[in-house]
């Protein structure tokens, strides 16, 4: 049976639905639900690892993260039968390094698994060397290659996570480099 994004898309769009439902349901919390973020190097930041693609600091950040995830998670789910599988490791991976390495904050946002999902998709379709995930590579690197680049930039004195994009990015290359080995333990092209 053939993958395709239609088998999935029920999915991305219930993923990204209990992202805003989770904004939603911080706004009437008698708690900041943020405080579940991400924070380096304490426990209850250990918490965060999971938690932080479904946390937003306010709706710009919500609205400025939710067109990228959808057309990437839509992409991935088009190209790759364990796109689940793939979103989960980018965020604990990305989640882990940000944790054991970030700065100091606490750190909430899907922009972690953007940066993953942009870097995997580029990643794995270099070195998979089959038409559809190089495909999905060029689109990727076209409309995302810039904000990668520029993402990942330390800013000081800014309140964007650099280090939570920096560590989501690394993830994606590790993940894609593992998965693209595992199918071709020899190296060889399965093209």
């Amino acid at each position: 049976m053939k993958h395709t994004i239609q088998q999935e898309l029920y999915g991305v769009i219930a993923f990204v639905a209990v992202i805003w439902g989770t904004f939603f349901v911080g706004c009437v919390l008698p708690f900041d639900i943020n405080t579940l973020g991400v924070t380096p190097r304490t426990p209850i930041g250990l918490v965060g690892i999971p938690a932080t693609p479904f946390l937003h600091a306010n709706l710009q950040h919500l609205l400025s993260n939710t067109v990228p995830l959808f057309v990437l998670l839509t992409l991935l789910a088009g190209s790759n039968a364990r796109s689940w599988e793939i979103v989960i490791d980018v965020v604990l991976l990305g989640g882990l390094l940000l944790w054991l390495f970030g700065r100091n904050a606490t750190h909430v946002g899907a922009s972690g698994l953007i940066f993953g999902l942009i870097a995997y998709l580029i990643v794995s379709g270099l070195l998979e060397k089959r038409v559809v995930p190089l495909i999905v590579s060029v689109v990727v690197g076209f409309l995302y290659g810039g904000t990668l680049l520029a993402g990942v930039m330390p800013r000081l004195g800014t309140q964007v996570s650099w280090d939570g994009h920096l560590f989501g990015a690394i993830a994606g290359g590790i993940i894609a480099y593992a998965l693209t080995k595992e199918r071709r333990p020899d190296g060889a092209s399965t093209g």
